[in-house]
């Protein structure tokens, strides 16, 4: 397939149509209309073979996966995903690969209301760029820098499951039957947390998602807050399927650094710990405090059974080491 054939094939004619897109897929640019009294919340993220994601990855994982991570960074300022466009770069138009890729796009746009309104297809070694554009009220998006001494530490769902499954894969490593997909999944599906992260608006100080680890995405919060923090790490939430797949001795490591999570770390106010617990109870996402804030900048003391724990870690920085890197779309 030539260029224009396959953006049409695949793209063009799919998807749901959002009202508040005035000339989508088709022009030299889209027109959407913004409403009164909401910001624009804008990520955009690039995703390499090879160094994002594993070349044999599945065409549908990758496509739900370069936009799953998008929306996470649209969840962690509190606002709802609306638009995205998609910049592909192909070595070859390969029919049944671009269709699958194209399903995995438009099953999870589909599922939180997301309309693709444009992008751009280009010959050559395969790279996945993705915009990714919100909504949020006036004044209400949540940043990093609002966490303050005495602010609780929260994390949604469960930690290190992809670092799990990174570390299988590198490694050659042949995880139990009864966990494979489990965690395979953790890493090529995973959820951003669009419902959870609007419900924080009115409770959370602070927040980020998790991609590069706990330890490295807590640090931005720190770094942006002026603040320090405690975590407890025998109260992070680890699954079945990571204690089922790796050695007790490993299990702290892949949760405070094992990135690719997508979970949502946020900051909590002493007084709106109730309202918390109320606003959450019906979203059927299990939340757990891990730590709290303490005056000490940009400091992280870890404790284990109330007792100091020495963990030494690195979050992924580009230009600085040859890995499979995980795609957390901050803004340069």
């Amino acid at each position: 397939m030539k260029e224009f054939e396959l953006i049409k094939r695949y793209f063009a004619d799919r998807g749901l149509t959002r009202k508040d897109v005035a000339v989508g897929i088709g022009d030299d640019a889209a027109i959407i209309n913004v409403p009164e009294n909401s910001q624009l919340v804008v990520t955009t993220d690039t995703l390499v073979s090879g160094v994002h994601f594993f070349e044999d990855i599945d065409p549908r994982a990758l496509g739900h996966r370069a936009v799953a991570v998008n929306l996470s960074d649209i969840a962690a300022m509190g606002a709802e995903p609306a638009w995205l466009s998609i910049a592909i770069t192909l070595p070859d138009a390969e029919e049944e690969w671009v269709n699958a890729f194209a399903d995995g796009i438009f099953e999870i746009c589909e599922y939180y209301n997301v309309q693709v309104i444009g992008g751009d297809t280009t010959q050559g070694p395969l790279s996945i760029t993705i915009n990714a554009l919100g909504l949020v009220p006036k004044g209400k998006a949540l940043t990093r820098s609002g966490a303050k001494p005495g602010d609780w530490v929260y994390v949604t769902g469960s930690l290190g499951d992809a670092g799990v499954a990174v570390d299988a894969i590198k490694n050659e490593r042949v995880l139990p039957l009864k966990y494979q997909k489990v965690i395979q999944n953790r890493l090529e599906y995973p959820t951003p947390r669009v419902a959870v992260s609007q419900a924080l608006r009115e409770i959370a100080s602070s927040a980020i998602d998790i991609s590069d680890g706990l330890l490295a995405d807590l640090g931005h919060i720190l770094t942006a807050s002026g603040v320090g923090a405690v975590v407890n790490v025998d109260q992070l939430p680890l699954s079945d399927a990571l204690r089922g797949s790796v050695d007790e001795s490993r299990y702290y490591e892949f949760a405070l650094a094992g990135g690719d999570d997508y979970e949502l770390l946020f900051t909590v106010p002493e007084d709106k710990r109730g309202a918390l617990d109320v606003g959450m109870a019906h979203y059927g996402i299990k939340l757990t405090c891990i730590g709290q804030i303490l005056g000490q900048n940009g400091k992280i003391e870890l404790r284990l059974d109330g007792k100091p724990y020495d963990f030494q870690y690195q979050g992924y920085e580009h230009f600085s080491m040859s890995s499979i890197a995980s795609s957390d779309g901050e803004q340069q």
